[in-house]
């Protein structure tokens, strides 16, 4: 029978956390790996920068995204642990299966099961935080879950350029998706599901009835707007920063790796904590500043981008980098934790996925296509730094995101439930 996380030891919620990272990670880092991949692959299987933008985006936001409602339905109704566990298990096969692919299609459709199988691990890992942790916790407790963000693009980049330049980039792909494989039965041996009281079961609510709150709300889709428009950029940037790296900077495979890898663990780690911590304490103080963190944040990133894109140097980029990287990351903790908190506890799984189902077929299904193909259109003209100007015009992304986020506050004070 199903424990209530009330009467468990206060140090258990803690071990659930760390395994909800560790899953986390492995997310990222079976999402990510085909950023540091790409330039081998591009080379083996002859693809266009277009074609790699859609397997990096479209490829795997496509069912990622539309299969996330559907499974956070299934983990409200049913068992979160249970769905996270399959989820894993799913997405870390298909990403050994990329290693076995020999073309543009083959490929297509193993990312396109990576997607499958990661459809069901977020939106049910927010839920189950939130069952574990208190209101005043939350934001802290979803931005060290977010960790795992930066923490598996930056192993996924690592592991995956030194595999690569060592042995070859399928061996990269195999090793993470049956490491994932083997991570699966020990997430469901320590991680059991709490008990919800039956009275608020989501078996008595209807679909409609959640995504009938949530369009009433303007709060959801305007920070779901801005954090789709952030993620254009966002998950964009992380797929093609490495090529950049290698076109503009003339780094090697291992070079990349390591620059970039520095950069996701240092200025993502700030930002994911800070941004969780700070919007703790100024989230208490007014609700409307959960979405005025992230809009000041985004516009702070805009110069400080650009800078690094523009630098000459090495040593300057990797400095010029460092903050915006963190600021990019702040929005994570408080965005999530006020998508927790515009619905009743019992809706929060369908919430978060209605939410990522937004986020992530635009910014991760257009962000990485857009970038790719801004790069071929500009390749006549600009050459090999084609790719450094498709990423300067993107940085509008983040002050439209500013934008959306700032409008989207005063709402959410009044559409707020404890």
């Amino acid at each position: 029978m199903a424990t209530s996380p009330a009467v468990r030891p206060s140090r258990y919620r803690f071990a659930v956390l760390a395994m909800l990272l560790l899953v986390y990670t492995f997310n990222f880092v079976d999402r990510q790996i085909l950023g540091i991949l790409a330039g081998p692959i591009k080379a083996e299987l002859g693809l266009s920068d277009t074609q790699l933008g859609l397997l990096g985006g479209i490829a795997f936001a496509l069912l990622y995204s539309t299969l996330a409602v559907p499974l956070a339905l299934l983990a409200d109704k049913t068992s979160r642990t249970w769905v996270i566990t399959g989820s894993l298990a799913v997405w870390s096969g298909f990403t050994a299966l990329c290693g076995l692919t020999t073309g543009f299609w083959q490929l297509f459709l193993a990312r396109l099961g990576v997607g499958v199988g990661e459809a069901g691990g977020v939106a049910p890992s927010y839920a189950l935080i939130s069952d574990y942790f208190p209101p005043d916790e939350r934001a802290r407790a979803l931005s060290i879950y977010s960790l795992g963000i930066p923490l598996g693009a930056a192993l996924g980049v690592i592991f995956g350029g030194y595999i690569a330049a060592t042995v070859d980039w399928r061996a990269a792909f195999i090793a993470v998706g049956l490491a994932g494989v083997m991570i699966a039965p020990l997430f469901r041996l320590i991680v059991r599901e709490p008990a919800r009281p039956a009275s608020k079961s989501s078996e008595t609510t209807p679909v409609s009835a959640v995504f009938g709150i949530l369009a009433a709300k303007k709060s959801f889709w305007l920070l779901a707007l801005g954090a789709a428009s952030s993620s254009m950029l966002g998950y964009g940037f992380a797929f093609w920063f490495p090529q950049l790296l290698q076109r503009s900077f003339g780094l090697d495979l291992v070079q990349t790796s390591y620059f970039y890898g520095g950069v996701l663990l240092l200025g993502g780690t700030v930002g994911v904590l800070g941004g969780g911590l700070i919007g703790d304490r100024l989230g208490a103080k007014d609700r409307a500043n959960y979405a005025l963190m992230p809009a000041i944040a985004f516009v702070l990133a805009v110069p400080l981008f650009a800078a690094g894109i523009l630098s000459n140097t090495v040593g300057a980029a990797f400095a010029l980098f460092l903050i915006p990287q963190a600021l990019a990351y702040i929005w994570l903790g408080p965005v999530i934790t006020a998508v927790q908190h515009i619905v009743p506890p019992h809706m929060r799984a369908t919430a978060s996925a209605s939410f990522l189902l937004i986020n992530n077929l635009v910014g991760i299904g257009g962000g990485t296509f857009v970038l790719g193909a801004l790069s071929d259109a500009l390749t006549h003209s600009q050459g090999d730094q084609a790719l450094r100007y498709s990423m300067l015009i993107a940085l509008g992304f983040y002050l439209l995101a500013a934008l959306l986020m700032a409008l989207g506050a005063r709402h959410l004070r009044q559409d707020w439930v404890d």
